[in-house]
C-alpha cells in the first residue's frame, strides 16, 4: 500500500542519512560497519531513577530491601548485568559484544529515590553505552518487579547515559 505519508517518510530519512549511522543510502536500517574502526578501550556510565513511595522505603535496611522474593538490590545487580550482557539480543542494530566489566552503584536520596548506576567497559571497535543503559534498565525493572507486592506506587523516573568515553568521541552529562 502506497501511502501519501509513506513518501513524506522517505524524503526524511534521504534528507537526514548522513546523520542517522545505522541507516544506508536508500534509508534501509543496518548495523554500523566497525571494521575499519580502531580499537580502544571505552567505557560508559547510565543511570536509573526509581522513585518508590514510603510503603517501600520504610523496608530499607542496612542498604538492602528484602522481600519474600529475597533481597532486591543483589537480585537488580545480577539481573542488570544479565541486561548488559544481552545488549545485542533485545536491541537489533547493536553490535554483540564481549563486555570486559560491568559495575552497579546503587543508592539512596531523601525523597525516596533509589539511583541505579551502571558502568560497562571493553576493548574493541564500539562503545558500550547502549550495554550500560540496558544494565540500568534492566535493573530498575527488576526493582519494580521485587517490590510490586508491597505497593504499585513506583516510577521509573529516568534513564539517561552519564558519561561516554574512548572512541571518536566522549560525552558526559555531569
Amino acid at each position: 500500500m502506497n501511502h501519501p505519508n509513506n513518501r513524506i517518510v522517505k524524503e526524511k530519512i534521504k534528507s537526514n542519512l548522513k546523520e542517522f549511522t545505522h541507516l544506508d543510502e536508500k534509508g534501509n536500517p543496518g548495523m554500523v560497519d566497525v571494521s575499519e574502526k580502531l580499537v580502544t578501550k571505552r567505557t560508559a556510565t547510565a543511570q536509573a531513577i526509581v522513585v518508590v513511595g514510603s510503603e517501600i522505603f520504610q523496608h530499607l535496611q542496612d542498604e538492602e530491601i528484602y522481600t519474600k522474593k529475597g533481597p532486591v538490590f543483589q537480585t537488580a545487580i545480577i539481573a542488570g548485568t544479565m541486561g548488559c550482557k544481552k545488549t545485542a539480543d533485545l536491541i537489533p542494530l547493536c553490535h554483540p559484544l564481549a563486555l570486559e566489566n560491568c559495575k552497579f552503584k546503587i543508592s539512596f536520596s531523601d525523597s525516596n529515590e533509589i539511583v541505579i548506576t551502571c558502568t560497562a567497559s571493553i576493548t574493541s571497535k564500539t562503545g558500550v553505552e547502549m550495554e550500560a543503559l540496558t544494565g540500568a534498565s534492566v535493573a530498575a525493572l527488576t526493582i519494580y518487579d521485587m517490590c510490586k507486592a508491597l505497593s504499585h506506587n513506583i516510577i521509573i523516573k529516568e534513564i539517561k547515559l552519564l558519561e561516554k568515553l574512548g572512541g571518536k568521541s566522549d560525552f558526559s552529562s555531569k
